[in-house]
């Protein structure tokens, strides 16, 4: 992907963009409660039955006469949900790898049982969507609009007359809030928030926080870099837009903060460098996107690439830039950080 055309995808699609969607996907925050307390589930429905109403992240009330049955959602909320014990009908956004295996955002969810309406950006089956019968659409949305993610802005609008949709902001927050989102969603339609794995999950999580907040201020000179690469760039995410990020930087982690105006051409979400200058920023720790859409460090193959005293040191961890947003798929990834910077060495 050619500099000049980062520069004219728009933010949304710079979050789709390859390699980019893996920095720029980082779209979440730095904000408070506030959008916790004003969504919040709405539903008393302890069981699959009765009327259900859902306030999501738009401020938009979903009712319906009983709990939704047939649902579809963004491969990564399906796979949050399926955590909690709730199986959706279909899904969109990347499900299958070229080699037919569940993509990373997939999770633990069984592919062959779900209708795939669309494994890459911009393709969503409307037809095949229809013969679901949805009862619910739900997805993440990466901007304060609303915008639903991974569905296409070509045929929106067909897609929003066959069922209502929800939207969990992982916009200008920070993790814990689409977490609790989340979690609420799945108690409204049905699940067990008792069960021992769910409780287990969430204090694993709690845990692995306070954990990282020691590992950051008993090691408050590692620097910590979050990259992503295709195979013309690498990108190097601020985290002030990042749901992960904005977390992990609140628990006090050093990060390399590109300016805003080497972020400016994107938005204010990353900076791209050539491979040339990709030792610009100095890290001691180099987080790299794990998502299909992004070349992997293994198969990094520049020369200045492996010349980086973090990857020499093999201080190279992966990071989800668009977690799975249950307390079982987001607790390894503090966890991860916070053991990365136990045992880190100050190299840059």
């Amino acid at each position: 992907m050619s500099n000049a055309r980062t520069a004219r995808l728009s933010r949304r699609g710079l979050l789709a963009a390859g390699g980019a969607l893996g920095l720029g996907a980082l779209v979440t925050a730095c904000g408070g409660d506030d959008a916790k307390k004003d969504g919040g589930s709405e539903s008393t429905a302890a069981a699959k039955s009765g009327p259900w109403s859902y306030k999501d992240d738009r401020g938009t009330t979903v009712k319906l006469d009983k709990v939704p049955a047939n649902i579809v959602a963004f491969t990564g909320v399906a796979a949050a949900l399926y955590d909690y014990g709730i199986e959706v009908k279909g899904v969109f956004g990347p499900t299958k790898t070229k080699d037919g295996k569940a993509d990373v955002q997939a999770g633990d969810m069984d592919i062959s049982k779900v209708t795939v309406l669309g494994n890459v950006w911009d393709q969503f089956n409307v037809e095949k969507y229809a013969t679901l019968a949805p009862d619910v659409l739900i997805s993440t949305t990466f901007d304060s609009a609303g915008t639903l993610w991974y569905v296409p802005e070509a045929s929106k609008e067909k897609i929003a007359k066959l069922a209502p949709s929800v939207a969990i902001s992982v916009f200008d927050r920070q993790l814990t809030q689409p977490l609790q989102r989340v979690w609420e969603l799945a108690e409204s339609l049905g699940a067990d928030m008792k069960a021992a794995k769910v409780t287990d999950a969430k204090k694993r999580f709690e845990e692995a926080s306070e954990r990282l907040r020691k590992a950051a201020k008993a090691n408050p000179d590692i620097k910590v870099m979050a990259g992503s690469a295709s195979q013309e760039l690498f990108y190097v995410s601020g985290t002030n837009l990042s749901v992960d990020l904005e977390y992990f930087k609140a628990l006090g982690v050093n990060f390399v903060e590109p300016s805003e105006a080497d972020k400016k051409a994107t938005g204010g979400w990353f900076e791209s460098l050539s491979w040339e200058n990709v030792d610009k920023h100095k890290a001691d720790i180099i987080m790299m996107d794990d998502r299909s859409s992004a070349i992997q460090p293994a198969d990094i193959t520049e020369a200045t690439w492996k010349k980086l005293p973090a990857v020499k040191a093999g201080q190279i961890i992966p990071r989800s830039a668009e977690p799975i947003l249950s307390y079982d798929k987001c607790a390894p990834l503090v966890e991860n950080l916070a053991a990365a910077l136990e045992k880190a060495k100050k190299v840059s």
